[in-house]
């Protein structure tokens, strides 16, 4: 029963993620006049998350964690200069192109890595007990709205339709259930590792933010405004993740 249980919990936080596109259902959506905006709304997210993920990581060992950040960022810094050397115009993802078929995919991708630690997560707690598992599995799909909504951020000004948004929230969250219940059997082999995956996350979130999201949102508003919109959401991720 534990271990059906661990795969539906995981489940569920991965089906949260998709509620963060919900909010493009009531606000019109927006166009690529707001994409300033948005990409600085969704690194504040993103900032938030990753302050969240190393402080987590360091709770299992600091040395891994910074090793896991390190490793995160110089992996998206290979990965986007490989996508992007020459191969813009290739890149696609549905009916993106170019330059915005890049940025989805790197988000995309981001999130999904991450989300192989929260899977390790979720199985590591429930090898600790049945009730603190549940709980934690709740905390995350908590936290996954959000992450969901950063994901929206960048996909639906550029065109991409509020469903797809959701479906590809829901993707990027897909690790979690495949992660948990191998986490949760074999809890010692995994939870050494739960450090590095945190950290490497978190590195790799703050590569995006820094290497493509801000830029591209600095040249479409105002310094000051993009300031204030990414320290408003990153500390309130901070504080909900704390809370949490």
């Amino acid at each position: 029963m534990t271990a059906l249980a661990v795969t539906l919990a995981a489940l569920g936080t991965a089906l949260a993620t998709g509620l963060g596109a919900l909010p493009f259902l009531v606000f019109r959506r927006p166009d690529r006049r707001w994409l300033g905006l948005a990409n600085a709304l969704a690194s504040g997210f993103m900032i938030g998350a990753s302050v969240g993920l190393a402080l987590e990581g360091a709770d299992y060992g600091t040395g891994r964690m910074l090793l896991g950040v390190v490793a995160g960022a110089v992996f998206m810094a290979l990965t986007g200069r490989f996508l992007g050397r020459g191969r813009k115009r290739e890149v696609h993802l549905g009916a993106l192109r170019g330059a915005d078929a890049l940025r989805a995919i790197l988000i995309v991708g981001v999130m999904t890595v991450h989300s192989f630690s929260e899977g390790v997560g979720v199985g590591v707690a429930f090898g600790a007990g049945e009730t603190f598992g549940a709980l934690i599995a709740v905390a995350i799909a908590v936290h996954n709205i959000p992450e969901g909504l950063a994901i929206s951020l960048v996909l639906v000004p550029r065109g991409v339709s509020v469903w797809r948004a959701a479906g590809w929230s829901v993707f990027s969250s897909l690790p979690q259930p495949l992660m948990a219940l191998p986490a949760f059997l074999f809890v010692e082999t995994f939870e050494p590792f739960l450090p590095v995956g945190l950290g490497f996350a978190a590195g790799a979130m703050l590569w995006l933010v820094v290497a493509e999201l801000l830029p591209e949102a600095l040249g479409e508003a105002r310094l000051a405004t993009v300031a204030l919109t990414v320290a408003v959401p990153a500390v309130a991720m901070i504080a909900f993740q704390t809370l949490l």
